[in-house]
């Protein structure tokens, strides 16, 4: 960045992984630029707050981050306890954000829309590495601006974009039509968002643990509310792989969520059809029809989509990127993360050198860095921000040297696009981060933290 290094670096943005890069920028001295859609830091996050994570707070807290709250008199979580998504908003997320340091460089309400090279689209080739980024944002009240940067951290995440319900990557035939009919896919059942399920024919749609978590909080529901009927649709020709290890799982508040919802499954309280690929939806008067392919059908009164998620690539059109073409993830982290080949196994810590597209001084970091991968761990996000600030500063060798330890990293096939939540349980201790967040990220935010669903952006 040595001809541009008066221009600020573009965060785009502010969940976990992207004030994490704020912080590591900052202590190299480089100016961030956070662009935010939501109102707040953690925006995305806000969406599941609801949802307890997998991994304890010492993998969910960024090194960095909590050197800058530390001069400010904050005082660290229990780094055993496993966090909900709101905790992780209001105890480190939110107090990190009204930092001075942060707040002054943080804008809210601003959604990219675009980035490019100053005065030249992916075509032109002379001097394109010297020339500095044009971030093209619409701020709240349908203002657009131009942000001249030196260089681009994208930590928007994957929240916004879930999977639809269809096969083959395409919406189900009527699908926009029936939206109304179509829920949030983490949605707050007990709370928040509960008349909407009290008393209805509720039909999830998904194998992965936004699925189970959905699922058993629908059956807590029941409890109060008899009327309530729990449907629960799969591709798949069974529903083990959502039941994973039981007892025997290496996370045990995974283990207890999947042996919990094999109970309520033969206990008839879910009623579980598989091999559903959805065909069709139909809205009427009376709710919504799903066809499956093989031309079953279910009569819901509203669907949760818990699909998984998929990066927004459109903002980044006249980029040059280098993508896997299975997961949309860096063409070189792609292979180590692909869910038809990796299941909870381990990914390597990586950063700059993993993360580089022939877009010089451009990344694609956190939950949005695993493309279509259904699971990320926070703390992989962290080391990967850490090692893009230092190749940022010049620091090639400290970008290079791998920093972060994990007990057991790497990609959950939860199907779940975050996947890294836990139901409500009282386990305090968990030896590992990797998903079982918007991730969400679940919403783990960890392969890195796990879910992710965790969206920054």
């Amino acid at each position: 960045m040595e001809s541009s290094n008066t221009l600020p670096v573009a965060v785009i943005g502010a969940g976990p992984v992207g004030l994490a890069a704020t912080a590591h920028l900052l202590e190299r001295g480089l100016e961030p630029l956070i662009l935010e859609a939501g109102a707040s830091a953690g925006a995305a996050i806000e969406q599941w707050r609801h949802i307890r994570l997998f991994s304890p707070w010492r993998f969910n807290l960024d090194a960095a981050a909590v050197r800058l709250l530390a001069a400010s008199g904050w005082e660290s979580p229990r780094p055993t306890a496993l966090p909900y998504g709101g905790e992780l908003i209001d105890g480190y997320l939110a107090p990190l954000a009204a930092l001075p340091e942060i707040a002054s460089r943080l804008k809210t309400g601003t959604r990219v829309t675009a980035v490019t090279r100053q005065g030249m689209d992916k075509t032109h080739t002379r001097d394109r590495d010297t020339t500095p980024f044009i971030v093209r944002v619409e701020h709240d009240g349908g203002r657009t601006l131009d942000y001249q940067v030196a260089g681009v951290i994208d930590a928007s995440g994957t929240w916004s974009t879930r999977n639809p319900l269809g096969t083959a990557g395409l919406a189900g035939i009527g699908e926009e039509a029936a939206a109304s009919r179509i829920s949030s896919p983490l949605p707050d059942v007990l709370g928040r968002e509960r008349s909407a399920f009290a008393g209805q024919r509720v039909l999830v749609v998904g194998a992965g643990h936004s699925a189970a978590n959905t699922l058993i909080n629908l059956a807590d529901l029941t409890k109060e509310d008899p009327g309530t009927r729990i449907l629960w649709a799969v591709r798949g020709a069974s529903a083990e792989k959502v039941y994973g290890g039981g007892d025997a799982d290496g996370l045990p508040a995974r283990g207890q969520l999947g042996s919990r919802l094999r109970r309520l499954v033969e206990a008839g309280t879910i009623e579980l059809s598989t091999g559903f690929g959805i065909a069709a939806l139909k809205e009427s008067d009376g709710g919504v029809t799903v066809t499956a392919l093989d031309g079953r059908t279910i009569d819901a009164d509203v669907v949760v989509p818990c699909t998984g998620f998929r990066p927004d690539l459109d903002i980044l059109r006249e980029l040059r990127l280098n993508l896997d073409p299975a997961v949309e993830a860096p063409l070189e982290l792609g292979p180590l993360i692909d869910p038809e080949f990796h299941s909870c196994g381990t990914v390597p810590p990586h950063g700059a050198r993993l993360l580089a597209h022939p877009e010089k001084d451009f990344y694609i970091v956190g939950m949005k860095s695993y493309g279509r991968a259904p699971t990320f761990l926070l703390a992989t996000g962290y080391e990967q921000v850490r090692s893009v600030a230092a190749a940022l500063a010049g620091d090639l060798e400290a970008a290079d040297t791998v920093q972060l330890e994990l007990p057991e990293t790497g990609v959950c096939s939860s199907g779940a696009g975050t996947s890294c939540d836990a139901p409500d349980v009282t386990l305090e201790e968990t030896e590992s981060a990797c998903c079982g967040t918007p991730e969400p990220v679940l919403v783990g935010f960890p392969t890195g933290l796990s879910h992710g669903r965790s969206g920054d952006h």
